[in-house]
């Protein structure tokens, strides 16, 4: 049986974490490493998850980045052929969830695979359509050959929880080391351009979703706009986004009207914020200043943070 390694970046879980960690600890199938990748947290993040089994390595908190980090997770546990990554927000749902992640691997095809992510208890109806749209409740196979079907949706995965074949990824050339942010849709695509098959279950759950404020959603939409102007070789091979973007907002007026009409002022001006970030961080960042950047993005360290080797700086 394959090896498996769960990689966790933390920073100041804080009360959800007692939770998150019984979760775990209750799967039936149980990773064989664990390693917390912690910035420097100050509250009992990395004492809580050694307590739980963790191996924990600390970098300083400006040397985050969501590619560099994970990346060196997966060079650290050279000895796991799968490759789990959760976020500290993301709550197990069930026993099986990791079980259940890690069936896609029977299929020797499957490089990648993702989870279905729900709601949190007490999630607001916004926070919760996106949860609902961008994770169904059929599970879907998808290739290279799938790119004219579902554009740019060929490649949606979220680290958040995924799983990944070791050989695929390195073979794809692993994550990148230094990106604002969808470390996991440049991976996944490049792994579909070497012929691997990326696989969503949605019987492999957890709870995870964000209640953004209006400059968050900004922040958000403008970091998005940088990785594909940055990353351009995914909407070249896989097509843009817009139209993409339009079925998601008409998707969620349709359910707010229906259980949130109250919200719709509010999700208009949400949806012109997310416009206006991404075409600033698509088409403008390149000639702003540093402090500019710096302030519209969601992830500042990634503006000053440089991952030119193979571990993060400051990794015990």
């Amino acid at each position: 049986m394959s090896k498996v390694g769960l990689i966790v970046p933390t920073l100041n879980v804080g009360a959800l974490w007692p939770a998150w960690l019984q979760a775990l600890a209750g799967q039936t199938r149980k990773p064989d490493y664990l390693l917390l990748i912690d910035s420097s947290s100050d509250d009992a993040t990395a004492e809580l998850a050694r307590a739980a089994g963790f191996e924990v390595k600390t970098i300083a908190r400006q040397d985050f980045n969501h590619g560099g980090t994970r990346q060196f997770g997966v060079d650290y546990l050279a000895d796991a052929e799968i490759l789990l990554f959760l976020t500290q927000d993301a709550l197990l749902a069930d026993a099986e969830a990791l079980a259940n992640l890690l069936a896609a691997f029977a299929d020797p095809e499957v490089g990648v695979a993702y989870g279905r992510q729900l709601p949190h208890v007490g999630a607001g109806a916004i926070g919760a359509h996106a949860r609902l749209f961008n994770y169904p409740a059929h599970s879907q196979v998808r290739s290279l050959a799938d790119r004219d079907r579902f554009g740019i949706k060929t490649v949606f995965i979220s680290n958040s929880f995924a799983g990944y074949r070791r050989s695929a990824l390195l073979q794809a050339g692993g994550f990148p080391r230094h990106t604002v942010m969808n470390e996991d849709t440049f991976a996944a695509g490049k792994m579909l351009l070497h012929g691997w098959k990326l696989q969503y279950c949605a019987d492999a759950r957890v709870f995870h979703s964000h209640d953004y404020g209006f400059a968050d959603e900004f922040r958000r939409y403008f970091d998005i706009g940088v990785f594909h102007n940055r990353a351009a070789w995914l909407q070249r091979t896989f097509g843009g986004a817009a139209g993409e973007g339009k079925r998601f907002v008409g998707s969620e007026m349709r359910y707010l009207f229906r259980h949130a009409p109250a919200l719709l002022p509010s999700a208009m001006l949400r949806t012109l914020l997310k416009w206006l970030g991404y075409h600033i961080g698509r088409s403008c960042h390149r000639r702003l200043p540093a402090g500019v950047n710096r302030y519209f993005s969601l992830h500042r360290a990634y503006w000053s943070a440089s991952f030119s080797s193979s571990a993060p700086p400051g990794a015990d």
